[in-house]
């Protein structure tokens, strides 16, 4: 008789159910398990067996074979070892109770029984979730937001004895095995941010940045040295809505993939990683592909100071996720594709200096270094920015006027956000939704796109940078509570994309 229990295997962030059957038969001392196991997969064979003295069971005299089906699938990771081993007591007859097939197991098995969590635990839930399973045996973890999880029947157990137990309605184990401390639950409080009511001038730039947050729409700084880039980057996302259920959840399965722990998930992501990263810490990879800084920015905000600095493969690279939000790994063994929606802030100094075109410092720097150093930032990537700002450095001493806080600024953002939704009828932003969709809800003006057309001529704007400036004009729209795309809107968004290439046309002129 063959013994078949359900478990749940990932395939990057998407999940798919695993049949975990086990045979026993009489035969010389071995446990086999087949199915493209990797390693650690290979490995639950001690710790089952350990498991398994736990009940007086002793299967050193006779064979134990374990499929994990489907065999087609490279089995990744320790979760399976809790399914092996209830399959295993089933198949011993150490208990005779049916297991429904909506139930699932899922967790990593110690030597004494216990069973403990692994990475991928919260991505595996909500694989089961999505595949209609109901009832989930898993280990306590306090960085599982079980109150987030509605929908599943969780039994939380800490060892093997346990799960029996409950299957033959022994013990009734309540969701929580034992209660959490504030120190083990996962806080969902607001992180300490920087506010833009400290930020002094750069009026220009701080409108700029509020219509980035309302449309998701990706911004280009060049300025000099010290004139605020960073600063109006890291304060950034003080000014963009907090997640929601869904989100938070893509976010914290990409950091427990990725093995990183985050305190904060209400607030967006911000990722800032150096210019001097590989490719592969930005986009993903490895021999087993795991989320890059452009995933672990999911739903949030990557930064790239420097933007120059970073490679030119690097930089390319950004191409599918920017265009797509989502990023595709391809290895000898396995291709994964992880989410990548995220806003692209990126800084660089106008030359290698840093000085061209200041009033504060001489520019060392030639007419061909200049074009050179600009050119790192290929065409096509700056066809998929949406903003272009060029920053001066302020006075600091001019006279001081009230300032809108960060909290001012993020409701305009929400209330903007909000008419977006309901106008796809879905969470989605002028900049990620479709353009058909733009272009059916609200279509230009035959005077609109003429205007348009005209201007796009002279700056040799491409199709791609136009459907850019409309998608910016409709989220300047919804920011002054316009159902339609108004002329000033589109007049601004213009400004928005001109303002930073004028310089770099006069430059390649002199050339």
């Amino acid at each position: 008789m063959t013994v078949n229990v359900s478990s749940i295997g990932l395939k990057g962030l998407e999940g798919y159910r695993v049949h975990v059957q086990v045979r026993i038969s009489p035969g010389k001392e071995s446990m086999v398990i087949v199915g493209l196991p990797d390693a650690s997969v290979k490995e639950s064979r001690e710790r089952v067996i350990a498991a398994l003295s736990h009940f007086g069971e002793d299967v050193t005299d006779q064979k134990v074979v374990v499929n994990l089906s489907p065999p087609e699938q490279k089995k990744n990771g320790p979760l399976f070892d809790l399914a092996i081993a209830i399959a295993s007591l089933k198949e011993l007859k150490v208990f005779k109770e049916e297991i429904k097939q909506d139930t699932a197991f899922i967790g990593t098995l110690a030597l004494d029984g216990t069973i403990e969590s692994a990475e991928g635990l919260l991505p595996a839930l909500l694989a089961a979730k999505a595949l209609g399973l109901k009832l989930l045996y898993i280990p306590d973890d306090p960085w599982i937001p079980i109150n987030m999880l509605q929908g599943l029947e969780l039994v939380v157990v800490n060892h093997i004895k346990e799960v029996v137990q409950h299957i033959q309605g022994q013990q009734s184990l309540s969701f929580l095995s034992k209660p959490r401390t504030k120190k083990q639950a996962p806080q969902f409080s607001e992180a300490v941010q920087k506010d833009f009511c400290h930020v002094i001038g750069h009026e220009q730039a701080k409108r700029a940045l509020e219509i980035a947050a309302a449309g998701e729409h990706n911004v280009l700084m060049s300025g000099p040295p010290g004139c605020g880039k960073s600063l109006l980057a890291e304060t950034f996302p003080s000014i963009l809505p907090s997640l929601t259920n869904q989100a938070q959840l893509e976010v914290m399965s990409l950091y427990q993939i990725a093995g990183e722990k985050r305190s904060y998930f209400q607030t967006v992501p911000y990722r800032h990683p150096h210019h001097s990263a590989s490719s592969t810490a930005i986009i993903g990879g490895g021999s087993s592909p795991r989320p890059g800084e452009i995933s672990l920015a999911h739903r949030g905000v990557l930064f790239l100071d420097e933007i120059g600095e970073f490679t030119k493969k690097t930089l390319d690279m950004l191409r599918q996720p920017l265009e797509t939000g989502e990023v595709t790994i391809s290895r000898a063994h396995s291709t994964v594709t992880y989410p990548s929606s995220f806003i692209l802030i990126g800084a660089m100094n106008p030359c290698p200096c840093g000085y061209f075109d200041s009033h504060h410092h001489y520019c060392t720097c030639s007419v061909k270094q200049i074009q050179s150093y600009r050119n790192r930032l290929s065409g096509p990537i700056q066809d998929r920015i949406d903003i272009l700002l060029s920053l001066k450095s302020i006075n600091l001493d001019q006279p001081s006027k009230v300032q809108e806080t960060s909290t001012e600024i993020r409701n305009q953002v929400e209330y903007a956000r909000l008419r977006q939704f309901e106008r796809y009828q879905s969470e989605i932003t002028n900049a990620k939704v479709p353009f058909e969709q733009i272009s059916r809800t609200s279509p230009l003006t035959n005077e609109q796109q003429r205007m348009l057309t005209n201007v796009a001529v002279k700056q040799n704007w491409s199709n791609r940078v136009q459907i850019k400036i409309i998608r910016l004009a409709r989220t300047i729209s919804d920011l002054a509570g316009e159902s339609r795309i108004t002329d000033n809107a589109i007049w601004e968004a213009m400004t928005l994309r001109r303002s930073g290439s004028s310089k770099q046309q006069s430059i390649a002129r002199e050339t």
